[in-house]
């Protein structure tokens, strides 16, 4: 009996697996190997996005265009498509990247984006799903590396980028405190609460009691607005000003209250709100 033509390609990608399915700097401011199993219907793309291997030579000349001309010269699309071509390999993932741009609004929509949400979009498993999120805390944490052991006032855009980036896409409110010494260095970066898509309860003694528990001499108050837009409610600024009141009574100093949206941030004390 003739054997059968077995396909070969220069690309150097492992062979080919299925997941399986998953049930201002401011101015005032001095595993193990997955099972290879046949698609199915919840993980199996259309005809038109596992077609023939034409992707190979396309896979290599965006390698080229990345090596030689660095990220300007590519897409956020592009950028994701190729992190994608280890995460899914043997298969045309330009698609895939486009969708999840589309899905996500950004390339850092795409990676604040919770995991479950990532697996809705067609050729996205739970595999890769966490693939994505674990290349997202890797970036939040080199972040924060950037600020510790460092004057935060004096490193502002550096805290900003960190905030952003903790906070810009969760899809419920968060409340966070950075605590400072007395050089304005940080101490710890915590979360006092979550809530829902427009409300965080805060308690200002709770604020003032763990401040003082980490020995800190100055605070940062920060939150995030899951609707995008930071504009600060009446809520927001009147709850700032009870926490300064409280704070000031046992010689705290809050620098700022923050509020991140996904597309800028808000400083209250930049807006002369407190």
């Amino acid at each position: 009996m003739a054997k059968r033509p077995v396909a070969t390609s220069s690309d150097d990608e492992l062979p080919f697996e299925t997941e399986e399915p998953v049930t201002d700097e401011r101015s005032f401011f001095g595993g193990r190997p997955q099972k290879t199993t046949a698609p199915n219907a919840r993980t199996a793309l259309p005809a038109s996005l596992s077609g023939p291997e034409h992707y190979h030579g396309h896979r290599e000349r965006l390698r080229d265009r990345f090596r030689e001309l660095g990220d300007t010269a590519l897409a956020d699309y592009e950028i994701l498509e190729l992190l994608l071509f280890r995460l899914i390999p043997r298969r045309d993932t330009k698609p895939i990247a486009k969708a999840l741009i589309e899905r996500f609004g950004s390339l850092s929509g795409v990676f604040g984006a919770p995991a479950a949400l990532l697996t809705e979009v067609k050729g996205v498993g739970g595999n890769v799903a966490l693939d994505l999120k674990l290349i997202a805390t890797v970036a939040h944490r080199t972040l924060k590396s950037e600020i510790r052991s460092k004057q935060v006032l004096s490193s502002w855009s550096s805290v900003i980028q960190y905030c952003h980036a903790a906070m810009a896409h969760e899809t419920r409110e968060q409340f966070r405190i950075l605590f400072l010494d007395k050089r304005n260095v940080l101490i710890a970066d915590e979360v006092q609460g979550r809530g829902t898509v427009d409300h965080t309860p805060v308690y200002p003694r709770e604020v003032v009691k763990r401040a003082l528990e980490l020995s800190a001499t100055a605070i940062i108050l920060v939150h995030n607005h899951p609707s995008g837009d930071p504009t600060p409610s009446r809520a927001d600024i009147d709850m700032t000003k009870v926490i300064i009141e409280a704070a000031k009574a046992l010689d705290i100093t809050v620098h700022d209250h923050i509020i991140i949206g996904k597309d800028g941030h808000v400083s209250l004390k930049g807006l002369k709100l407190m």
